[in-house]
């Protein structure tokens, strides 16, 4: 299994705009559930702590394997939401890691 979690901070003047971009973020991405190939889940959250050095929103999702995430990387239905999203964020991290098998 593998897992991929992806930050964003968000583009906005104002609080309620930078909030307003994370919930069309947040719906795009779970336009996405159930179809893509091999993604066994799919979670969005948006950041509740107020920190100042907090990311705006969260991705986490699984794959059933490298293959399935280098798949979806470049899924057409993927492709079109990062399209939609253009210019809407002012920051991105990323970590892509393997689950250690269960004993």
């Amino acid at each position: 299994m593998i897992k991929h979690i992806v930050m964003w901070n968000m583009r906005g003047d104002t609080p309620a705009a930078k909030q307003q971009a994370a919930l069309f973020l947040k719906s795009r991405f779970e336009s996405l559930l159930g179809a893509i190939p091999g993604m066994a889940r799919l979670e969005i959250g948006l950041d509740c702590s107020g920190v100042d050095y907090a990311c705006d929103v969260v991705l986490y999702s699984e794959f059933e394997s490298q293959q399935a995430l280098d798949a979806y990387a470049t899924h057409p239905a993927h492709l079109r939401v990062r399209q939609e999203l253009e210019g809407m964020r002012i920051a991105r991290h990323q970590v892509d890691y393997a689950s250690a098998a269960a004993p």
